[in-house]
């Protein structure tokens, strides 16, 4: 892995020789908490979901919350922040990304953008410039059609936190290339909308499982590397059956595809910014705490000490700044 381009200089890189190839792979999961058990009302309980199951042995939910088989562990993550009210995408985001509560900056939470008060937070602390300062070299592997980048060279900015968050920090956003070459991942997984939709016939689909096997390729490439999906939240807002067992089941099959050839020298974490679709008895976001869960090669270091999305980014820092640099 060369990481000459990445490091250029930068006082606190070490020489590659000495380091030893690890590389971490974080899911971000909007929308999913840890809910009740009841398969009325929590689809984790109502679709085979095998993979989830086998990495992590089983699934979560309130009255046990926590899991862990010595390799993998699953633990509860409050959303809530000390705030009043339901969790939103824009503050909960922020906090997840950066370690900052932002909904208590602001005094509320607030989304599903960035409140223009914690965007300064937001261009100073993601995770991605902190990680890239410390010399990682760190890769965003959602790909995105010709109509994006259109849509922010016309002057929009109702972006996400993690798509502002690398065009803050000068992080390449993949495109239609990157899906060609490997590069990339479609926020579907599947990439069904771009033949269908966006008008690339020349990209083929894959399969759910095939993507989680290039997703492990990819992240293979990086010391850091994240993946979105944003389509949890969107199967909560929508409380619609079909829709979800579809996008739980796609997920947990790219989970399969990860994982099909081992864990060696990877690190997966699972994190959400907040709870929605784990009950679909209401179509708002939850007061339930979001999920999150760890494997591979360094899930040891995040047992137990992930209480708060806002302790997330920086265990992931600590990380790489104890183990992996």
């Amino acid at each position: 892995m060369s990481r000459s381009s990445t490091h250029g200089g930068n006082p606190h890189s070490v020489d590659p020789v000495r380091r030893r190839r690890s590389h971490f792979l974080f899911l971000f999961l909007d929308g999913v908490g840890i809910g009740k058990g009841d398969p009325d009302i929590n689809p984790f309980f109502s679709i085979d979901l095998p993979h989830f199951r086998k990495i992590f042995g089983g699934i979560p939910y309130t009255e046990h919350s926590v899991l862990d088989n010595g390799s993998s562990s699953v633990q509860p993550s409050d959303a809530l922040l000390g705030v009043e009210g339901l969790p939103q995408s824009g503050t909960g985001q922020t906090s997840l990304f950066t370690g900052v509560n932002a909904a208590r900056v602001i005094g509320a939470h607030f989304g599903p953008y960035p409140h223009s008060q914690i965007k300064p937070l937001l261009e100073e602390k993601n995770i991605f410039r902190v990680l890239k300062t410390l010399g990682a070299d760190v890769h965003f592997a959602n790909a995105f059609p010709k109509q994006f980048f259109e849509y922010v060279e016309s002057g929009h900015r109702k972006l996400s936190v993690t798509t502002m968050s690398c065009m803050m920090t000068g992080i390449p956003l993949c495109n239609a290339d990157s899906m060609r070459n490997g590069d990339g991942i479609s926020a579907d997984i599947t990439a069904e909308r771009w033949r269908s939709e966006l008008g690339y016939s020349d990209i083929e689909p894959l399969s759910p499982f095939d993507a989680g096997k290039r997703l492990k390729s990819i992240a293979q490439k990086h010391d850091f590397t994240m993946f979105e999906y944003f389509l949890t939240d969107k199967a909560g807002h929508d409380r619609n059956k079909t829709l979800t067992e579809i996008v739980l089941k796609n997920f947990d099959e790219l989970l399969g595809g990860v994982t099909s050839d081992g864990m060696e020298n990877l690190t997966l974490l699972i994190s959400s910014d907040h709870g929605n679709v784990e009950d679909l008895s209401v179509k708002t976001h939850t007061l339930n705490p979001s999920l999150t869960a760890v494997a591979g090669e360094h899930a040891g270091f995040f047992k137990g000490r992930l209480g708060s999305i806002c302790d997330v980014t920086p265990r992931i820092v600590g990380l790489f700044t104890e183990r992996f640099l």
